[in-house]
């Protein structure tokens, strides 16, 4: 198995900036893909940011975020990063790490963490 434990969230103004993180552990021989996606109350989960293993990591973002959040990974500790900048109120939502790879044994992965509030006040 594969556990994703995430950190970092919490109670921020309007316009202030938090920093998640998101660590890995398991039976991992890689991890291909991480991100964030978040689920606001009422609504669908959205993916917020991605971020490949290449070299430098290939990130792609929700245009929402685009611009304020940066997505970064660490990939001698299998951790991933959100840093949230210039926040606003509709960035409210509890927040989920995932990653996908491979097992030791070979076979695929996919796996999420169990979230972590991210709460916005205006």
């Amino acid at each position: 198995q594969v556990q994703l434990v995430e950190s970092g969230g919490g109670l921020v103004q309007a316009g202030g900036s938090l920093r998640l993180s998101c660590a890995a552990s398991g039976d991992i021989f890689s991890i291909e893909t991480m991100g964030w996606s978040r689920q606001a109350p009422g609504k669908q989960r959205e993916v917020v940011a991605t971020i490949t293993s290449t070299s430098g990591g290939t990130t792609d973002y929700a245009d929402s975020v685009k611009g304020r959040f940066t997505v970064s990974r660490d990939n001698a500790k299998n951790t991933v990063y959100l840093q949230m900048n210039s926040l606003k109120p509709e960035d409210t939502a509890v927040y989920y790490c995932n990653a996908a790879g491979l097992y030791l044994s070979g076979t695929y992965f996919g796996s999420w963490g169990q979230g972590i509030q991210v709460t916005v006040s205006s």
